[in-house]
């Protein structure tokens, strides 16, 4: 198992943890009558959380072309 593979399911996980952890909006419930809350911005700790989980998802996606490139070479 190479560095890249282990990255790859070290990051995986982290990801998975950081989309739990993310509150869950109206999202759906507004399709089906759900409150007319308004959209409020992302502070403190839910901010960071976000920025993690982006920060992870491209990092995952670089780890995933790396991988690629390996393979062919």
């Amino acid at each position: 198992m190479s560095i890249i593979s282990i990255a790859q399911i070290v990051i995986s996980c982290l990801l998975i943890v950081g989309v739990l952890l993310q509150q869950r909006g109206s999202g759906l419930g507004m399709a089906f009558g759900g409150d007319n809350s308004m959209y409020a911005t992302k502070r403190g700790a839910e901010k960071v959380i976000v920025i993690i989980t982006i920060i992870l998802a491209v990092a995952f996606l670089g780890t995933s072309i790396a991988s690629l490139i390996l393979a062919k070479s």
